[in-house]
């Protein structure tokens, strides 16, 4: 029987109350993903982390969204504030690919100096002229190949550093026109065009792990991937992603249903963990009683996703940002 109850969560405030660390004990969930709700000093972040893992007797993965730019939950003095990513692409120009191993590199660095190992990049979404401006910056170019070859580079700064990697939102969120946090988007674009939007996700089909899309892809089923077993089984099959998957945030508007529902329609299309951020306890509870413990399959993908972190190795941060800084002319 797996260790693991199949859920990521998060939690309310920069300590556990009595009844989360009840709660996480009892469930186990497999990680934890932290927000700037539960971040204060560095100290604070550290013991939060420590707490979390012990809470639950292993090494769980502590996930954060630290793209940049907007979607940047550790903000100076804890952290370097950075580029959206679109924004330093352009600024890197022709040593964009350099650029982007060092940026997630001292990111990397970063985060495990607070005991976080798990970030939620690279976002593999193909910007689009209407793409919504809640993602549009967030993407790191405008064709696949750039997305690729800047995902690629992004993926081995954070794996060399000791750093899973999440790939986001497979299979494609860049042709979305809605904010999938309030209404469900939908694409009506046909398959050879979505070809585009896939193809970054075949380039890093070995990443460790990945999160799905809240988004209808209406030329194969017209529900959103999360719930799709049709977009599952392409995601596993056409694009050849075979790590663990993760659904994304289940507390967002994009979907309809109650928690329960959501969390079962999820894991039923073949999700593998259900991603639940807004830590709100009574809500956890549900999931976790749908949820249960992952089965054998998904029990195997989060134990290669495990075995994904590499150890730290030593770096020097300054040389790495002078290299970064020195691409740009700063």
């Amino acid at each position: 029987m797996s260790p693991f109850g199949t859920a990521i969560f998060g939690c309310s405030g920069f300590e556990l109350t009595s009844d989360e660390r009840d709660f996480f004990k009892e469930y186990n969930p497999f990680g934890f993903i932290l927000f700037a709700r539960n971040i204060d000093s560095g100290d604070q972040l550290r013991a939060l982390c420590a707490e979390l893992r012990e809470t639950v007797g292993h090494n769980a993965p502590v996930l954060i969204d630290q793209e940049g730019g907007r979607v940047q939950r550790l903000r100076p003095p804890l952290a370097r504030d950075w580029l959206p990513p679109l924004d330093h692409a352009a600024a890197l120009g022709e040593h964009a690919e350099r650029g982007f191993y060092l940026r997630h590199r001292i990111i990397a660095q970063e985060l495990l100096s607070y005991g976080i190992d798990t970030s939620c990049a690279p976002m593999l979404d193909v910007a689009q002229p209407d793409t919504h401006e809640f993602l549009r910056n967030r993407c790191y170019g405008t064709s696949p190949e750039v997305v690729s070859e800047l995902g690629l580079a992004a993926a081995r700064g954070l794996l060399d550093a000791g750093v899973l990697p999440i790939a986001k939102h497979i299979p494609g969120h860049g042709r979305a026109v809605l904010d999938s946090h309030f209404e469900l988007p939908r694409t009506g674009a046909d398959r050879a065009d979505l070809d585009i939007d896939f193809a970054p996700f075949k380039a890093l089909n070995s990443v460790p792990m990945a999160m799905t899309a809240h988004v209808v892809y209406e030329a194969y089923d017209d529900a959103p991937a999360t719930t799709s077993k049709l977009m599952v089984d392409l995601i596993r099959n056409d694009i050849g992603f075979d790590g663990l998957l993760m659904c994304d945030d289940l507390s967002m508007q994009a979907l309809s249903g109650t928690m329960q529902e959501r969390t079962m329609a999820s894991l039923d299309a073949g999700c593998d963990v259900i991603l639940h951020c807004n830590g709100d306890l009574a809500e956890m509870q549900m999931v976790a009683k749908e949820a249960g413990i992952m089965g054998d399959q998904a029990t195997e993908r989060a134990m290669r996703a495990l075995a994904a972190r590499r150890p730290r190795a030593k770096v020097d941060m300054a040389a790495l940002t002078a290299e970064l800084d020195g691409l740009t002319g700063r």
